[in-house]
């Protein structure tokens, strides 16, 4: 009577919780499906539409950005990104980079006449460094400008690229590090850079947000390499919201 039960009862779909981290490394980015049944169609529309703004686990939000190939870097300039332009405040003679430079500042320098600092401290994540002087700072794009074009902002306007290369409406997106480690990074993706391990959570957690912030693409290397951040980071959080 019990084996003619088992027999009658219909097969349940099993979801996969989008928290879950894998047990060993993957080779693949994990791919959560929606949370209520659904078609493959709605699955692959959840992934192609992340959310406008999320405050999310890192392995779910990863998921979120969208794979594709590093474009081929034809026409890239620094140039293509007007930076540092006049900040938020227009009339204070501080450009962004010296803005974001006194935003981060832990010990505040003195500001005189055409934003010249003197004075202040700082720490450098990247490297663990104490600076003490703001000519040893360089202000780092969190997705370098290059590694920006290659996944997407080749496309974008003149406008949208200088509001990339100025933004100082996330966290995450420009940060002050001292000029050795900025230089070490380069144009890199975390397949092939990474900060002192100290950093490397919240620098996984800050890449992916500003990709997703302005609809970056990433390539299989870098989504692995990001696989592996989130593998040993469980309790991080992505939090970002999505430039219209």
């Amino acid at each position: 009577m019990i084996k003619n039960l088992l027999r009658a009862l219909p097969a349940i779909a099993l979801s996969v919780l989008p928290l879950a981290a894998p047990a060993a490394a993957a080779t693949d980015p994990v791919r959560p499906l929606p949370q209520s049944p659904g078609s493959l169609a709605e699955a692959a529309a959840q992934k192609l539409a992340p959310p406008s703004a999320a405050d999310a686990p890192l392995f779910e939000a990863l998921s979120w950005i969208e794979e594709g190939p590093e474009g081929s870097r034809d026409g890239y300039s620094r140039k293509e990104f007007k930076h540092w332009n006049k900040g938020l405040n227009p009339t204070d003679g501080c450009d962004t980079r010296k803005e974001v430079i006194l935003a981060e500042a832990l010990e505040a320098p003195e500001v005189g006449p055409k934003c010249a600092l003197t004075g202040g401290r700082w720490f450098s994540k990247y490297d663990q460094r104490w600076i003490v002087s703001a000519a040893e700072l360089d202000v780092d794009h969190m997705v370098p400008l290059a590694e920006a074009w290659d996944s997407g902002a080749a496309t974008w306007t003149a406008a949208r690229r200088e509001a990339y290369a100025n933004d100082q409406g996330a966290p995450n997106s420009l940060i002050a590090v001292s000029g050795s480690s900025n230089r070490s990074k380069g144009e890199k993706d975390p397949a092939d850079w990474l900060p002192a391990p100290a950093d490397r959570c919240t620098y996984a957690v800050d890449w992916v947000a500003d990709k997703l912030r302005w609809r970056l693409s990433a390539d299989p290397a870098e989504r692995e390499a990001l696989t592996r951040l989130a593998e040993q980071c469980p309790a991080a959080t992505v939090t970002y919201e999505q430039v219209p």
